[in-house]
């Protein structure tokens, strides 16, 4: 089997990468020889997956948070577009964000998780694209494998990508804090949400999910009955209500208990659109996509079932 890795150096403080020579020698014990390639800057690791697969690689395992796990999958989902769609997605996970990880149960130590990737079986996932408006206001896209949402997760991203403790501080308690403080300055956006081909949904939301995972924010399970592989996504609507009684039920995201929270309506569907209403700049609320904030509303998303090998 040829292997690839593609490592950020930064990711998780750069626990990873100061740790890389041992976690050579489990690659090595258990899938044999492998080519590592670093990534330097934004993008590298969606031109780097996109290099493996046209090289004929069979597994490209992402090295990293979710942020570069995105981006290997979409540079491994462009390759399939062109026929090269033999490779498979493996994780190391490592990073302020491991969401999507969470949702698989990746935990442990690398030799482990190695281990786990050598003897397990390729699977067909599904995954999520997003069309939106890029920060420079032209439309772009993207693939994602686990959750891309709007609203305040979009200003939450922001902040802890900006924060000097990122990579320094554990996760969960980065992910709450900068969750509290911004929502605490947040403005409610007024939306139109349409999904499928339903009557349209005009809400004044604090967020907008759109979930094939479960996890998303260090360790939120916004999603609880996402599943990768059903061919939908779970659609998680969280209205404008009273901010000291949503920062008082933040708790219940971590376990999944907030169901039937009157400020919120889950839905399930294949497709949805969400723009602005009434006044779109002051409505063009913040995309999310796997942890990283490129740009706004409006956006679309649609499902492309089972469009992703992962072994893991």
């Amino acid at each position: 089997m040829k292997v690839g890795i593609i490592l950020n150096p930064i990711a998780g403080g750069g626990r990873l990468k100061r740790d890389w020579a041992d976690a050579a020698v489990a690659v090595e014990r258990h899938l044999g020889s492998f080519e590592m390639r670093e990534t330097l800057a934004e993008g590298d690791a969606e031109r780097l997956a996109i290099e493996f697969a046209v090289e004929g690689y069979d597994l490209v395992i992402a090295a990293g948070g979710d942020g570069t796990t995105s981006e290997v999958a979409d540079g491994l989902l462009q390759a399939a577009r062109e026929g090269h769609d033999h490779t498979a997605l493996g994780l190391l996970p490592c990073g302020t964000g491991t969401d999507f990880a969470r949702g698989l149960g990746l935990l442990g130590d690398v030799d482990g998780l190695v281990q786990r990737i050598a003897g397990a079986e390729v699977r067909h996932v599904d995954v999520g694209r997003i069309s939106y408006i890029g920060d420079r206001g032209a439309l772009a896209s993207r693939h994602f494998i686990n959750i891309a949402s709007l609203g305040l997760s979009g200003q939450v991203d922001r902040a802890v990508n900006a924060d000097r403790r990122k990579g320094r501080m554990a996760a969960k308690t980065l992910f709450l804090w900068r969750t509290v403080t911004e929502f605490l300055r947040y403005r409610f956006q007024d939306v139109v949400i349409t999904i499928d081909d339903g009557e349209p949904i005009e809400a004044r939301v604090a967020l907008v999910a759109v979930a094939n995972g479960r996890f998303f924010g260090g360790g939120m399970m916004i999603a609880p009955d996402a599943s990768l592989d059903d061919g939908q996504f779970e659609i998680v609507i969280l209205r404008a209500a009273s901010k000291i009684g949503l920062l008082r039920d933040i708790r219940l995201l971590y376990d999944g208990r907030h169901r039937n929270h009157p400020a919120i309506t889950i839905q399930r569907g294949r497709s949805v659109l969400v723009e602005p209403a009434g006044d779109a700049d002051r409505n063009s609320a913040l995309v999310d996509i796997d942890g990283e904030a490129p740009g706004r509303i409006p956006a679309e998303f649609e499902i492309m079932p089972r469009a992703l090998k992962l072994r893991c």
